[in-house]
């Protein structure tokens, strides 16, 4: 169906600028709401945007020099034409890299200052959601689309027929988190940790978690454990690591929605850390960089307990194979949650950015692969390291996600 378009010129800095939307349409700019998110960890490959996906608000100027390399962070980025960039990108997904996405969106556009990027932190499901809509040209999610509901399905739909790529952008441990008057220090064992979720484990002295702590001076004092209450792939994550490590005490499987009645409900990663910093006896679970001043568990590995730390973290890509469904466009590793490797924390959260592998649209691609280039490069994995406590990627990883970028065709 034909979308009526209105279409601007204006000329910025001697070039030409063509911004179309649909009529009626609005950019969305950076909201504050929050909401939503690795057994698994998916790269595959980026968007094929229709002229309704412009109606987010992507434009393009070209405008006058060349430069030679399409993304840097400390460059500017050049289209595929040579010419300069700018415009506006909006998208989003993931909350847990929220914090993340604000510092590479401010060096981006530092470098490219005819551009705009917003992110909106509506969760992973939400990202995933709106990216197989059309509503974003990409998106950010804590889970790589699967076809157990068909969303991969519908993404190669929205791709026109081709698959969907998904690389790795942003590697963090998922805290465990806790709010505990007098426990400066907390370590959990697999099935300690499980049963507390699991609702099996309710009060603070409970043996088991005494058994963990023995010098600890624990309160009898009654478990708020606080979980996500939207679709989360924080959750995805989280559970997948309680089933495969203490399927016992954890019975629920996989789940990205919260399964169990009871506890305390929060939406997205900023709710659950307000929900345990206001609560106390709370205990909760969210990306670290996001735990602020909040205690934060050592988990149980092998025989130590391991604080959760971006190194430790990063160490999981070490001792985890790839899924056998990984191929040239679709790195995905089988991580292993029940490592017992020395200074390995197993709990971790890794997100992608997923799009399409070619553009018919050479403004919207252009643009979206030059940001992809810059969160992927050094100087990206750099900033998000120093502004969101995360990980940087292993630098091999980082160069088969940028192989696959390289390769998205745009016009």
């Amino acid at each position: 169906m034909a979308i009526p378009v209105h279409l601007s010129f204006t000329c910025v800095a001697g070039a030409i600028h063509v911004a179309s939307l649909p009529s009626g349409s609005q950019v969305v700019t950076d909201p504050e709401h929050r909401r939503h998110e690795v057994n698994r960890t998916s790269f595959r490959r980026v968007a094929v945007p229709t002229l309704a996906s412009l109606a987010l608000g992507l434009s393009l100027t070209a405008c006058g020099a060349a430069n030679e390399e399409p993304a840097s962070g400390s460059e500017g980025a050049t289209s595929e034409s040579g010419e300069s960039l700018s415009g506006t990108l909006s998208i989003g997904g993931a909350s847990s890299q929220e914090a993340a996405q604000n510092a590479w969106r401010a060096a981006f556009q530092s470098a490219n200052p005819e551009t705009t990027v917003n992110y909106d932190p509506i969760g992973s499901g939400g990202g995933r959601e709106q990216f197989i809509s059309g509503g974003f040209p990409m998106a950010g999610s804590d889970s790589y689309l699967t076809d157990e509901e068909q969303e991969l399905s519908k993404a190669t739909e929205r791709c026109e027929g081709e698959a969907p790529i998904e690389v790795p952008n942003y590697v963090s441990p998922i805290a465990v988190i806790y709010n505990l008057e007098g426990v400066d220090e907390l370590n959990l064992s697999p099935d300690t940790l499980a049963g507390i979720f699991a609702g099996d484990i309710t009060e603070w002295d409970d043996e088991a978690i005494a058994a963990d702590n023995p010098d600890a001076e624990l309160p009898a004092e009654t478990i708020n454990p606080v979980h996500r209450s939207d679709e989360s792939g924080t959750t995805g994550n989280f559970t997948n690591y309680l089933a495969t490590v203490a399927p016992d005490a954890w019975t629920y499987d996989e789940v990205e929605e919260w399964p169990i009645d009871g506890g305390e409900g929060a939406s997205g990663t900023s709710g659950v850390v307000e929900a345990v910093t206001q609560g106390a006896n709370s205990i909760g679970y969210a990306d670290a960089s996001q735990a602020g001043d909040l205690g934060t568990a050592l988990v149980g590995v092998g025989d130590e307990f391991v604080a959760p730390e971006p190194e430790a973290a990063a160490k999981i890509f070490e001792v985890s194979p790839e899924a056998e469904s990984a191929s040239d466009t679709q790195l995905i590793f089988d991580l292993d949650y029940e490592t017992e490797e020395a200074g390995t924390y197993p709990i971790v959260l890794t997100s992608y950015l997923m799009a399409c592998p070619s553009y018919a649209d050479a403004t919207e691609g252009d643009l979206v692969k030059a940001y992809l280039s810059y969160v992927l490069s050094e100087d990206g994995q750099a900033e998000s390291a120093e502004n969101a406590g995360s990980a940087p990627l292993p630098s091999s990883i980082a160069e088969q996600a940028q192989g696959i970028v390289d390769a998205i065709e745009v016009g």
